[in-house]
């Protein structure tokens, strides 16, 4: 079982802070009580371009992008960026509740050949009723996911290449058909924590995503999904996302994260944990517990620190430390059964050479990453590192802006 690591594209924004533009207040409408942010990269095409074209250079299997109110829409960003490059596989995050599953799958087999077979679903449930709304969802939690297993059956049913039929409750589909199935046919990654997520992953998905919790919390949620699975008949996989936050040195990550953690007052804090606390998500609810809305005691675990989650919805924790060090909390994870690793950091563009440069070759030497095309490489820099940023390092100076 190899690795497969991916990155992450900021369709919401970017930048040198946790703060993104649309930080929360009343669900980000409402701005008066957040600390104005500088230095915000905004997500166009040109921007997401550099990141997507980094990511496949470093050797990254594909990148996730998201969904919501705050972002581009997934969909259309990201095949365009198929058009500028060549093997990097694009997981698109979609909710199941504001799509029919017949276009859905339809539009899937049409990316997969436009891109040449580089499509990766990520289902997105919803845990935030208010977010749901706003595309006019009003379905309560539970019953979201009732509706996504439905969802996902009816997606691989008219993946069949034949009329397919399915009488639901929040379905009923008369002879529904993809005419040119994908193909290949997209995995699908999907994430929930709650007691009524388990089984929809159980029945239908490919990859289960959990957010980084420590290594035993991580263990118990696989051994959780993993017996639903065999009660199905099936075997899912698993994936983890984390942001990441690796230098030369481990004084060198720490101070990064402290600088990032020094930019937030206490207000931007306040507000931000406000908002998240109402969420339905138990994921969500985890994550908060991680921290407390407390600055003290961040490194819940060896590397794994808590202070992405102080103001930041979803993925609330980040590998923290020297290359080798992330690259053991990485070895620890897949030792439980993770092969999917979902990375990001800010910003976005630099984190990725951070990684790819020094983390990438850690977990290569170690034997982590399946045989396959290796990253694209120049002229090796003068100081040696791999020449894939100007220079041969990006360009970061610890403490700055």
């Amino acid at each position: 079982m190899s690795v497969h690591l991916h990155w992450f594209l900021p369709t919401g924004g970017d930048g040198r802070t946790l703060v993104d533009r649309h930080a929360y207040t009343d669900g980000g409408i409402r701005r008066d009580r957040i600390t104005p942010v500088s230095g915000v990269r905004a997500p166009d095409i040109e921007y997401l371009a550099q990141i997507a074209k980094a990511a496949e250079q470093l050797g990254f299997e594909a990148v996730l992008t998201p969904t919501g109110t705050w972002c581009e829409d997934a969909w259309l960003t990201t095949v365009a960026l198929t058009q500028v490059t060549e093997r990097l596989k694009f997981l698109v995050a979609f909710r199941p509740g504001v799509i029919s599953p017949v276009l859905a799958a339809q539009m899937a087999a049409t990316y997969q050949r436009i891109s040449r077979g580089r499509l990766l679903l990520n289902v997105v449930t919803g845990g935030d009723s208010t977010e749901q709304q706003r595309f006019g969802d009003h379905l309560g939690h539970d019953r979201r996911y009732a509706r996504t297993d439905e969802f996902l059956k009816i997606v691989r049913g008219v993946w069949g290449g034949r009329p397919f039929d399915f009488h639901g409750e929040h379905y009923q589909v008369a002879g529904g058909l993809t005419a040119l199935p994908p193909d290949p046919l997209p995995q699908i990654f999907f994430g929930g924590s709650s007691a009524a997520a388990g089984p929809v992953a159980a029945r239908n998905v490919d990859v289960y995503l959990t957010w980084g919790e420590p290594p035993e919390e991580v263990r118990q949620k696989i051994d959780w999904i993993r017996g639903l699975a065999e009660k199905e008949g099936r075997t899912v996989r698993f994936g983890i996302r984390l942001h990441s936050i690796s230098r030369d040195s481990s004084k060198e990550a720490w101070a990064t994260a402290d600088r990032l953690l020094d930019d937030l007052d206490p207000e931007t804090v306040a507000a931000a944990q406000q908002a998240l606390g109402k969420s339905e998500s138990v994921g969500q609810q985890r994550m908060l517990a991680l921290h407390g809305g407390s600055r003290d005691k961040l490194e819940i675990a060896p590397n794994l620190w808590a202070g992405v989650g102080l103001v930041r919805g979803g993925a609330g924790t980040a590998l923290v430390g020297s290359h080798a060090e992330v690259a053991d909390r990485i070895e620890e994870y897949h030792s439980l059964g993770i092969e999917h690793f979902v990375l990001s950091g800010y910003p976005h563009l630099e984190e990725a050479y951070w990684f790819g440069e020094g983390v990438r070759p850690e977990l290569a030497a170690r034997g982590l990453l399946e045989a396959g095309p290796a990253p694209l490489t120049g002229v090796p820099a003068a100081n040696g590192r791999p020449a894939s940023a100007p220079g041969g390092a990006p360009l970061l100076i610890a403490g700055g802006r």
